[in-house]
Parts: C-alpha cells; structure tokens; sequence
C-alpha cells in the first residue's frame, strides 16, 4: 500500500502487511512504521496503551500509599505515610499557571466526554467504530484522572508537577502532533469521499487540541505547578527544594533568572520593567539585579578555575581561559546561528512555487495554503533563532567582558612596581574600558568567520538550481568582491589603529591637562596645552577623515553588489539562452540581496578578529606580567620575639631585571616598640626603604623580616573619592571611642568644626577640596584607626604648620602609638631628640645609625643636616627671647579656632586653597561635593537632532543627504520594476533591451549612492571637529570651581567615549537610518500596489511598531543612559586603586577593593543585561509582526484572480515583501539606537554650555609693556566668597606691599592665605574690594595679560609627561644654556647631568620616577626661568630637607632680591626673615608688621614663633 492509503484505511488488523509480496526486509519495516503512525486504527491504539500504562501507574502508587498506611498504624515518620504529593505547611499562592494547566485539562476531558456520548448515540457498526469509541473513553477517563491529580497538588500544595503526569504530557504531545499532522494531510490531499464524517470531525479536533497539548508540554518541561509557597514563613527549612539562596537574598533579581522557558522564549520576563520605565523615566534602584550565576563574583571564580597553570607552558592564557569558561555558550550560538541559515533561503525557494501557483494551479486550493503554512513557519523560525542568537551572543560578550574586568582588577591588585611603570595608569585602565569592550564585541560577530562559506555556498547552489551555469560569473564577481571588501578592510584596519594610537595621545595629554588644570591656570599656560591637544586631534582627525572616506566607500561597494551582481548574471544568462521568467528572476534578486550580508560582515569580521587578537596579546602581556613576590619579605603577625623589623644585608632595585639597585647594604634592626627616624636629603632613598620593609620593591639580595600587622602613610597623599569618615574607616567597623580619639590625636577636630557637615563631608576626586595638611592628616587618622603593629610614616609634618605638628607629634606619634614600632620619614630635625634609633641614608646606602647625640658628635651627614637646621633657628631663638617679656598678654594661638568667628563652611584645596566643600545649596543639607552626573530624562529633544544636523552646512547639508537618499531608492524601484515588466509574459522579451536598460538603471543606482554616502561622511566629519573645537574651548575657558567639583572621568567620557560616538558612530547610524526608512517605504509602497487589501492592515501594522516602539525607548533611552553613567565608576575605582595600591596592600585591603570592583562592574553589567534584552523584546516583537503582515499579504496575492494580479508583480511584491520583517526591526531598532547615540551630543553640549571665566586677553585694557615694574601692591577692603550667598571666606583685607619687599603669610589651616594667593590670580574673583599693582587695578585687565606675569611655585610640585627641558620650559622660550644656570641655581644639575639623555632625561607621568623633593626644586627651576616682578611661593619646600630648604631660601634672596615675594609657610624660619609677616586668621588681617616688631609686643606671630621654638624641648 502506498503512504496516502494508509492515511484513510480503517484496517486494525496488521495481515495486510504480511501478505505483501515484498520480501525484502527494510521494506516490511517500513510498511510496519506507515501502518502504525499514519493509520488511523493503530494511532487510536497506540494512543490509548499510553492512557491505560499512565492510568495503572497512579493507580499503583495510589495502592502502594493505602497498603503503606495500614502496614505502618498511621506512623507520621514513615516517608511512605505522607501523602502522594508532598504537603507543604507554608502559606501559598495560585499562580496563571496553575488556573491555565487546570482549565486546559477541564477542556480536554470536557470535549472527550461530549465526543464519547456522541460515538455511543451513533452505535457500533464496525470494528473501526468500536476503536473509535474506546479510544475516546480511554481519553476521557485520563483527562478526568488528571484533574484529580491536580485538585490533589493543590490540596497538598505542591511546587511541582509529579514525574509521572510530566513524562506523561510529553509523550501525548508527541504522539498528538503526529495525529494532528497525519490529519492535516488527510484533510488537504485526499477526496471527501474517502473520509467517513466521525473521522472528518476527529481530525477537525485533533487540529484544534495540538495547542493545548503544546501547553501542557511547556507545563512538563518547565515542571512548576504553578503554586507559588511563600519563602518567608518556612516551617520546616528541609521541604524548601531548589531554591536559589541568592535568589532569595535579593528580592529584586532579574527576571530572568527564574522565566520558564516560554517566557525566556519571547522576551516575557522583560514586562514588568519595561512597563515601568513607560510609566516613569527607570531610576537605577528599579532596574534588577543579575542572576546569581551571571554575576562578577561568580565570573571571577570561573576565571581563577580554568586560567592555565604554568605547568601547561600557554602561550594565550586569556584565549586558552574564555575558552575553557564558555565554550557551551559559544557551542549554543554556533547551533542558533546554524538554524537561522537553514531557515533564511525558504522565502526565496517558495517564490518560485507562489508565481507557479498563481500561474494557474489554483485548483488545488490546498497548495496554496500549504505555501503560507510553510513561509509562516520559516519565518517564525527565522525570527525566533536570529534574535536568541543576538541576545546569547550579547550576553556571552557581557560575561566575557566582566570576567576580564575582574581579572584586570585582581592582577592590579598584584602587580609589582615596575611592571605597574612600564604599564601606566592610562594604558592599565586601557585594557579595561577599550580591550575587554572589543573582546565582548567579538563573540556577536565570531560564528560569521565558518558561517560564510556555507552562506555564499547555499546562495549559489541555489542560483545554480535557477540559472544553471551562468552562475559561475557571480561566483567570480562574489570571490572578487570579497578580496576586493577584504582589501578595503585591511586598510581601513591600518587607519582604525593609527587613529586609536592618536586617541591615546590625545587622551593622554587631556588627562594631563585636567588633573593639573589649577597649575595650568596659574602660569596661563592654557592656549599651549590647547594647542598639543590640537595636533594630537589634527593627527587623529587626518586619520578619522582616512577611515571614514574607506568606510563610505566599502559601503557604495556593497548596497551596489545586488543590482550590478543580477545585471552581470542576466547578461550572461540572455547569452547563454537561459529563459528568465518572473519566478527565476525574482528568485535571483531575492538570493543577491541575501548575499550582500555576509559579503558586509566577513570583512568586518575579520577586521574584529585582528583587533581581538592585538586585545589578546595586550591582555595576556598585562595579566602575565610580574607581580609583587610575597616571599620577598618575612612576615610574621603575631611574633612573640622583641624583633619588629630586621633587613640583613638587603640590596632592592624597582626593576626584576637589571642592575640598577636604588638600596644597597642595607643592615638594620627595629625593636618592638621603638621609634626609628630615618633621614636623609633629597633623592637618598628613604621612600625606597619604608618601600623595602613593605615589600614593593624587587629584592635581589638579604632578608626582610617584619613581625606584626602594618600600616603606611605615604609621601603623596592618596585620598579616596568618599567622605571622610569612609576613608578614616577604610573598610573597618565603627568604633565610635576610638574613632574620635583618632580626630582627636590628628588634630582633625578644629578642621570637622568648620566643615558644614564634619565628616560626612564629601572629599573630591583626588582630595582636591582639601588643603596638603589636611589630606596627609587624613591619611594619618586612617592609619592609627586600623590599630596595626608596625607604623610606616612618610614625610608626614612636611605638609602641616608647626603647631599642628608638635600636637600631633605629642598626642599620636607618642601618644597613642607609643607602644608601636615606627619608621618615621622626616626632614623636621626638631623631633629627631625622641627617636630610639636614626638612619642617615646617602645615595641608596646607610652610611650612619644611632641615637641624636651619637650622630650629633661624629661630624658626618647628620651633623651637616642638624647645623643647617641650627643655622635658621638662631633667628628664632634670638627673636622668642624678646616675646618671653610679657607671657602673659601673649595672644591665642592664631591655631586656635576664634569662638566669635561664625562657623566657616569652607575647608582648604589642594595648594592650601579654601574650598566650599558644600557645592550644593546649603539649605538641603548636602554633604556632596561632587554632584551626581547631570542627566537628561525622556526622550531625545527634536533640538539635539537640529543641533548636530545643522552643525555644519546648516539645513542644505541636511536637504542635499535627504535628496539624494530619494534619489537613490527611486533608481532601485525603477530597475525592479522594470525587470517585473520585461519579464511578465505579456510582451515579447528583447534581451539586448532589457539588459540594456536594467545595466545603465543599476549605473544610476550606484553613482548615487556614491554621491549620498561621501556627501554624509563629508557633513559627519566637520560636525564632529565642530563639536571637539567647542568642548575643548569651554573646558579650558571654564573656572577653577567647575573643575574642583567636577571629577575628571565625567569630563573624559566626553572627550572619548560621546566624542568617539560623533566622530564615527552618530554618522554612519543616520545614514543606515536614512536607508532604512527609505527602503521599508518602498516594500509597503510595492507590497500595498499589487496585494493591495493589505492597505487595511499597514494602518494597524504602522501603528503598532510607533506604539511599541514608544513603550520600549522609554526604558531603552533611560537604561542607555544608566550604563553609561555606571561605566564611569568602574574605570574610575580602578585607576584610584592603581594610583594606591601601595597603600592598599600594605593595609591588607585587597579583598575589600576588589569586592568594591565587583559592585561596580555588577551595577554596569545589570544595565546592560537589562538594554539588550529590551533590544531583543522590540526586535522579536516587531519582525513576529512583520511576518503576519508578509503571510496575510501572500494570502491575498494567491486568492485575488490571475486577471487582477499578474504571477510577475507576485514575484515583484514577494521579492520585497519577504525582507519586511528584518527591514522593520532594523529600522525600528536603528531608529532607537540612533535616539540612544544621540545622547552623546547631548551631554557633549551640557559641557559646550559651561559659564566661562573672565576674557583672557582684553584689547582695551592691555597692562603697560614692563608691568608690573615695581612690585607696589595695595589691597583695599578685599572681600571673597566662593558662590553667591556662601560666608564670606576673606572678610575685608586692606594692605600696602612695597615693590621688592618679602612678605610672609601665616595662619591657621583654613584661615584664608591660599585663597589670598588665589585671588591674586584671578583663580577666584573678588566680590567686594580691590588689588592695585603697579597702578593697574587687575580685575580690569584680561586673565593671561595678568597671571603671566607672575610666578608661582604651588604647594603640590606638578610634572607633565616630556622631559626635563619640557617641563623646566614648557613654552620653549629659553636657550639650553640659561636652563642649565636655572637648574644650577635650583640644587639639580648634578641629578640631572647624571642621567644619559641630559635635558631629554624622561618624565613618566605625575612625575614619579623623581622624588617628591625633585620635583618641588625642578619648579622652582621653572620659576627661576621666568624672572617675574612679583613671586608666590605656597609651601615651596615642604617637601625638602632643612640643608636644602636653607639653599633655596638664600637663592631665592639672591635671584629675587629686587622681586616682590609672597611666601605662605608653615615652618617659621622660612619666613622669620621676610621684610614684613601677615597673620591672617579667620579671614581678617589680623597682624601686618616687621617679625622683630610683631615679637616685640604681644602678638599672633609672637604666640606662634614660642611654639615653634619651644616644641623640640617640649616633645
């Protein structure tokens, strides 16, 4: 018997078979295979035996439970006295699920039941209607067995469904869909006739019921009964089963984590937020949290599993790793990427078949419909599998990139300091934001790399089916175009790269120029970094331009492949004689149009795959490179011996290889509880040692042994971003006694006094809002709060007044931590009497130790740097003798706050400058400093898009794109329509005219596309240098303030990432856009004309796509928004963790840091999670729609008659009609990525819009050539104040200063003096008042005429990345000879003549490889170049020992002795001998008057000079 006889054969009996004469034994299988599963009697059977297996099972477990109970008397601890699902004494909830599993399976047994009643009325007449009825009764009683069950779980509260109902619903799925198809056939190909009408209505419901049976299938596999148990009230915590913990922890986990599989299918989970952010703009709090499985801390597990052990000799352990952790991943996405090919080429097949079909096979109706069924079906699938592989490729790239980000954070953590070096900050923060962002765009475009061959391959084979051999001219045009995109790629690669390396530069010398924005200002050096910042553009600029006329011309190459690859085709098919009817040809243009994807991304991924492998090599030189040896030094925590410190013949060096040692020799021993200083002058080495003890450096010689738990302040103060009670606590609990004994030991009690909000104070991005002491005094208190054993202090007094030393000295270094072991860098000789034991380095090398009088008495190094501190004292000493006459009309300590004085909000800045720590309105009671990130909510303005359309040729630019984007879809039209015309058999077929005509059609085509593409490379390019040019105008002209309370990060962002997206990004998504509407125009345009009763539907369908399109950006735009302001932290806790990672280390605090790395790149990852998977909700939706729209309209091509529609305009609406669903989301989809790149421009023109400071230059007002030529200044009723409405910060200064005098300014901490300072420069303009020099009132004159004829030498010495000749002269004004003289003067020419490169020795970036005391004299250098009239000095040689301090004061006299100088210092004999000292304290000049008169009477300065001379025999 043949397949379609047993379809209608009511035989039961399997002799038919056996009496076949085919012996052959796969021949009897088969008929056996086709008589069970196609023929109607043995399905029923079949069916039925799967029933009755179920039914016995329960009714067996239902026994075994009964016989259990009797057996047992009723024992509750039997397991097999509970009842037959597992009860659960918990509250519950039932679900939709449940009430929809329940009423499905009510319908079922409902429709059994009807049709059992109605086969009984009937009667039995045959052996086929016994069957029948029994099979129905069977049924129904299943059914009705089921819902049994169910009331049972409901009345036990069961979480699941029992296997046995699961195992069930499954198989009858199977066997049902196998009913349902054989049906389906039955009801289209065979006559009325043969089928009975019992079986005609069974085959009717068999179709109706696969639905529900799909359901109960999807309730099988996904397993939960829909009872939801509340997890809160757990009585018995062992009946709790396969709860996530984490899950349960964190209320708010991502959907997605517990979807069924349904729900995960189709994007459902995404509801509830979506719909939240449509209803209101999402806040970071509402978007959820990943699953526990996807999150950072779980990636850095797998990272630590799988990375290769050193044993296994990788030579790529980052590739070797990604591999080992996700290959399932990449596994599932090659298989999703496998079936959306299989897929993609059914529409183009069925073309032929629907063009035959309307030719005039329409009488077998049936056929038809079997066309739309299978293009519906493709196309679900095709949908269905190209967006899971989007989103699965997308979340892959997240996971990818989070575990590179915490392998990054973790090896930095560990990095030793010279492979930290010979990184650099910027290049380390590098690899995280740009080379892991590359990698995790690789996984979406990796599987294209094996897929092309098989795409091109398919396509052709095809072609060749339609075309025969013909087809070979468009392999040859294929190969060649792809060598040809493959060329252009190649180059266009050599030109990203070259303008990714001129961004580097460019983001380098930005840094440079934000993070020493206020030295930059002061020396009005700003127009010279604007200038380095232009030629690093102009160099990057040159390549963009390179890069983006490349890429237009890729893009001409490839929109034109399809119209000139179907003109060479069909020329060479018309030569060969191959008929083209409207079915080959539209096949064929259909396949070329297929063909342009993988011939755009193949060389785009190669393009990818490069790059990813210069990531990879990056990435695995970094995570390869040395780390710290933690063997290097001995550590012993709880030792019981009197030893604390030991080095044993210790020779370090910075680097692992060569022989450069910075310590050599060195012998020492520190017991428990001793005080050790060590000194030395600039440059010997004492940084170096305390760096030794704590194992930063490479040891190459010796023994290092420490015994207890240490703690390290350094030179350099690093201050977290944080308040300052976060960064006293590092990390540790509240002690609230010990806390405030440790403000009170570091004399932070007066300065939290003046703070509005003390503590909880906001401190800036690099401590910017804090004065040099007030930072180092911090970074004391968070040492003495850990309560550690060994203390390292650097250089700790150098940036305090005298005052607050000796306090800090008597109440912490031996008050507090008297009974600890400390290592005391210092240049103050005063505290050396209390040392145990002193260490006088000199070149690397101990060359004294001992006590002070010990060391006093041997003539060496340490007497030389005690007779030079004795030298400046004598002065003093002479001076306090007068002051003693009246002790006790001595006023207070200028230290002391004053009770009158209100409470000053303000605290001082980096440089000592008074800073509103409040930047908020103080009436809301914000502590924050630095404001949260401005952020736009809603939609895109219209203004935004008219601002960047507009930035270059006004509206004409925008018009002639638009113009010749029309131009260029008409041509398409018009050569579509004419192959529909010539091919529509109505006419005689002219091959030369028709080849003619198509040729010179698809010509046109591509000259404007040409035209269109350069045209919007052109407009991209000047709107992107129009944009740069404004940013980099208004950051430079902006005020001090908007730099001390913006972090730099947020200016940088801009500058890289918006700027990146307007350079390259902004351009092409407009004009991909552009295309997209245009071509989504024609298709409804084409589509409408020929099946036109779809008209009715482009109205709905229309509206559809704008309503969804609304409800998704809402979230879309808001979660865009959010990642980029969670991107930020990321990259910025990193670069502040590398910048302290010595001091993180030293502490112990690795774990806590890296805990804080994880919750910032899970804050990141949750945005982006969340945006992807609402791209992927919008996109499966509207191409879902799409496919409807294209299977309605294929419905009305094959049921209008022939007369109205001709078969050649099926093929014409067909070959654009079956793109419809992809166009529509890319246009939907581009259209929103767009709006999301737009808010690049629009936080680009929140930084444009910043208040610039005063004019730079004022013609009107220029200063006379020489000013200022004396010196005078005069100061009439000064007053400041930072913000309107803030206290005033200097109350009402007037003073007179004599051209050439030296001026000392003291005070307290707080009291005003650098803001003196600042006002001279303009830093901070004057509210009330004014300062004449010279004559000239300064607020006059324009702010580079005034701030470049002063010098100043700032408090935190600033080195640029260069040379020694480019720091000293920036501008290049002076000859190597007068450089030479400077550096002389400045104590550094033998340092630097030392060095082989002379004047070209290297400045790494900040400066680091000089010491801080360098760097402070190389300033000074810089000043001494400069020659100015009037001369600042804040805290100049803070920083210097006392021998080289005393240098420098006496060539200042010497080199400045005509020159007015303002100096503000903390040590008292640097401005003992100043002509006249200011004492400022609270805002007021309180004392102006020579040193010997102010000593003569009771004063401030008096009060303040007995401190300092009295603290070393008060200690």
């Amino acid at each position: 018997m043949s397949s379609a006889s047993w379809l209608t054969s009511h035989e039961c009996s399997a002799s038919i078979i056996q009496s076949s004469d085919d012996s052959n034994s796969f021949s009897v299988v088969l008929h056996w295979l086709e008589f069970i599963f196609l023929s109607p009697c043995p399905q029923r059977i079949l069916v039925s035996s799967i029933d009755l297996l179920f039914l016995l099972t329960l009714l067996a477990l239902v026994l075994q439970r009964l016989y259990s109970r009797f057996t047992t008397n009723g024992t509750s601890g039997s397991p097999l006295s509970k009842p037959l699902i597992g009860a659960d004494s918990r509250d519950f909830r039932i679900t939709v699920w449940f009430k929809v599993s329940f009423m499905v399976t009510v319908l079922l047994a409902l429709s059994y039941v009807v049709l059992c009643i109605l086969s009984f009325i009937h009667g039995v007449q045959s052996q086929w209607d016994l069957v029948e009825t029994l099979f129905k009764l069977v049924q129904a009683m299943t059914h009705i067995g089921i819902l049994i069950l169910l009331a049972h779980e409901k009345k036990f509260r069961a979480a699941s469904h029992p296997l046995p109902l699961r195992i069930f619903w499954v198989v009858n799925f199977v066997v049902m869909s196998l009913i349902a198809a054989a049906a389906l056939t039955r009801l289209l190909s065979t006559d009325d006739d043969n089928i009975n009408t019992d079986m005609k209505v069974h085959d009717v419901y068999s179709l109706a019921s696969v639905p529900l049976y799909g359901f109960l299938f999807i309730v099988a596999v996904r397993g939960s009964s829909g009872i939801s148990l509340n997890v809160e009230r757990v009585v018995d915590e062992n009946s709790i089963h396969e709860i996530d913990e984490s899950t349960l922890v964190d209320s708010n986990v991502s959907g997605y984590a517990t979807a069924s599989l349904f729900s995960r299918a189709v994007w459902y989970w995404m509801n509830p937020l979506l719909s939240k952010g449509y209803k209101s703009p999402l806040k970071m709090d509402e978007v959820p949290s990943l699953s526990p499985t996807d999150r950072a801390e779980k990636m850095a597990e797998l990272y630590e599993l799988n990375w290769p052990k050193p044993s296994e000799n990788s030579k790529n352990p980052v590739r070797t790793m990604l591999l080992r952790c996700f290959w399932k991943d990449l596994a599932l996405t090659g298989f999703l990427a496998i079936v959306r090919l299989a897929v993609m080429y059914v529409g183009p097949v069925l073309i032929q078949s629907f063009i035959s079909f309307t030719s005039g096979e329409k009488h077998k109706f049936y056929e038809g419909f079997y066309l739309i069924l299978t293009l519906l079906f493709a196309k679900i699938i095709e949908v269905l599998s190209s967006h899971h592989f989007n989103f699965l490729s997308q979340k892959l790239g997240m996971l990818i990139r989070s575990t590179l980000i915490t392998a990054l954070y973790q090896k930095g953590l560990k990095l030793s300091c010279s492979s930290r070096q010979a990184h650099g900050v910027g290049q380390i923060v590098n690899y995280m934001a740009v080379d892991c962002q590359q990698l995790a765009d690789l996984v979406y475009q990796l599987h294209t790399l094996w897929m092309m061959p098989f795409q091109v391959g398919v396509a052709l084979l095809l072609l060749y089916v339609y075309m025969g051999v013909s087809v070979l001219v468009s392999l040859v045009a294929v190969i060649g175009v792809m060598i040809l995109t493959y060329m252009i790629t190649r180059k266009n690669n050599s030109f990203q790269f070259n303008l990714m390396k001129n961004r580097d530069i460019r983001m380098k010398a930005m840094t440079e120029l934000l993070n020493n924005m206020r030295v930059i200002k002061f020396q009005a050096w700003e127009e010279h970094f604007s200038k380095k910042i232009q030629s690093s553009r102009g160099k990057e600029y040159s390549w963009l331009s390179k890069f983006m006329y490349l890429l237009a011309g890729n893009l001409v190459l490839l929109w034109s492949i399809p119209n000139l690859l179907a003109a060479l085709t069909f020329a060479v098919a018309t030569l060969m004689r191959v008929p083209l009817d409207a079915g080959t040809v539209f096949t064929a243009t259909t396949i070329f149009k297929i063909l342009q994807e993988p011939i755009q991304n193949f060389p785009q991924t190669l393009m990818s795959i490069t790059q990813a492998i210069i990531s990879l090599g990056r990435l695995d030189g970094y995570l390869t490179s040395g780390e710290l040896e933690n063997k290097s030094v001995e550590r012993n925590e709880g030792g019981d011996g009197t030893i604390a410190v030991e080095v044993i013949n210790g020779s370090f060096s910075w680097e692992e290889e060569g022989d450069h040692r910075v310590l050599e020799d060195v012998n020492f021993e520190i017991n428990k509880g001793e005080l050790a200083a060590i000194v030395g002058t600039v440059g010997s080495g004492k940084s170096s040692l305390l760096a030794a003890v704590l194992g930063e450096l490479h040891k190459t010689s010796g023994k290092v042994r420490v015994c207890g738990t240490t703690a390290y302040v350094a030179q350099t103060s690093w201050i977290q971003n944080a308040t300052i009670q976060e960064n006293i606590l590092f990390g540790s609990p509240m002690d609230s006694e010990r806390y405030n004994n440790v403000i009170r030991v570091c004399s932070l009690e007066k300065d939290l006094e003046v703070m509005e909000h003390g503590d909880q104070t906001e401190i800036g991005e690099r401590g910017i809002n804090l004065s040099g002491g007030q930072k180092q005094r911090i970074q004391l208190a968070r040492a003495v709060y850990q309560d550690c054993d060994i203390y390292l202090l650097d250089d700790i007094f150098s940036a305090v007044d005298a005052q607050t030393g000796s306090e800090i000295f008597k109440e912490c270094i031996r008050g507090v931590l008297k009974d600890k072991t400390i290592l005391l860098v210092t240049h103050q000789v005063d505290f050396l009497h209390n040392a145990d034991l002193i260490l006088v380095l000199r070149d690397g090398k101990i060359v004294q130790s001992g006590k002070y009088e010990e060391l006093r008495q041997s003539g060496l190094d340490f007497s030389a740097l005690v007779a030079a501190h004795e030298t400046s004292m004598e002065l003093v000493e002479t001076s306090t003798n007068v002051s003693r006459v009246n002790p006790k009309h001595t006023p207070e300590s200028p230290h002391r706050q004053s009770p009158k004085s209100p409470k000053n909000i303000l605290s001082q800045s980096e440089n000592g400058e008074n800073r509103p720590l409040d930047q908020s309105n103080s009436d809301k009671g914000n502590s924050k400093l630095i404001e949260d990130e401005e952020r736009e909510t809603g939609r895109v303005s219209l203004d935004v898009y008219r601002q960047y359309c507009t930035e270059a040729y006004g509206w004409w630019g925008a018009a002639a794109a638009v113009l010749t984007s029309v131009l260029w879809q008409v041509s398409l039209l018009a050569s579509d329509y004419w192959l529909a015309y010539e091919t529509s058999g109505n006419r005689t077929f002219n091959p030369s005219l028709f080849i003619s005509v198509y040729t010179i059609l698809a010509l046109v085509a591509c000259v404007f596309v040409a035209i269109r593409s350069f045209l919007v490379s052109f407009l991209g390019l000047k709107t992107a240098q129009s944009f740069f040019n404004q940013i980099l105008d208004s950051i430079l002209h902006a005020p001090m303030s908007f730099f001390d309370t913006t972090p730099s990060g947020r200016v940088l962002s801009r500058a890289s990432a918006d700027q990146a997206n307007v350079d390259f990004l902004i351009p092409l998504f407009m004009s991909v856009t552009l295309v997209m509407y245009f071509s989504l125009l024609s298709i409804l345009v084409v589509t409408c004309q020929y099946a036109w009763p779809t008209v009715f539907i482009i109205i709905p369908l229309i509206w559809l796509n704008i309503w969804y399109q609304g409800y998704y950006i809402a979230s879309s735009r808001e979660l865009t928004r959010l990642e980029q302001i969670t991107k930020a932290p990321v990259i910025h806790h990193f670069s502040e963790t590398i910048s302290g990672v010595m001091t993180i280390r030293s502490f112990r605090k690795q774990d806590k840091f890296f805990q804080g790395n994880v919750d910032r790149v899970n804050a990141n990852l949750r945005m982006n999670f969340h945006n992807n998977a609402s791209n992927e909700w919008l996109g499966f939706r509207l191409e879902l729609f799409g496919c409807f729209f294209i299977c309605i309209a294929a419905t009305f091509l094959i049921l209008l008659p022939s007369t109205i529609i001709r078969p050649a305009y099926v093929g014409l609406s067909l070959s654009y009609g079956l793109p419809l669903n992809s166009v529509l989301y890319w246009t939907i989809y581009l259209s929103s990525s767009l709006e999301n790149r737009m808010v690049s421009v629009e936080r680009i023109k929140q930084f444009i819009n910043i208040p610039a400071e005063a004019a730079w230059k004022k013609a009107d007002t220029l200063p006379p050539a020489g000013w200022p030529n004396h010196g005078d200044i005069e100061i009439k009723e000064l007053q400041v104040r930072y913000r309107p409405y803030t206290p005033l910060v200097l109350k009402g200064i007037s003073l007179s200063i004599h051209g050439g005098e030296k001026i000392g300014v003291v005070g307290r901490t707080g009291s005003g003096k650098s803001t003196l300072i600042q006002v001279f420069f303009r830093l901070v303009e004057p509210c009330g008042g004014k300062i004449i020099i010279d004559g000239v009132n300064i607020c006059k004159i324009g702010l580079h005429d005034l701030r470049s004829r002063f010098g100043i030498i700032p408090q935190e010495p600033v080195l640029f990345e260069g040379t020694v000749r480019s720091n000293i002269d920036p501008l290049g004004l002076y000859s190597d000879d007068e450089i030479w003289k400077s550096l002389e003067r400045c104590q550094l020419k033998e340092v630097v003549s030392a060095k082989p490169e002379k004047l070209n020795a290297s400045v790494v970036d900040t400066g680091d490889n000089w010491s801080v005391g360098q760097r402070q004299l190389l300033c000074l250098g810089r000043v001494m170049l400069k020659r100015c009239r009037i001369l600042f000095m804040d805290e100049a040689t803070a920083s210097v020992d006392s021998q080289t301090d005393v240098i420098i004061q006496k060539i200042i006299r010497q080199d400045f002795s005509a020159c007015t100088i303002i100096t503000i210092a903390h040590r008292i004999p640097t401005v003992i001998d100043c002509d006249r000292v200011l004492v400022i304290d609270d805002g007021w000049a309180k004392e102006f008057d020579s040193p010997s008169s102010l000593l003569e009477r009771p004063s401030l300065f008096g009060a303040l000079v007995q401190e300092y001379a009295n603290r070393s025999s008060g200690l």
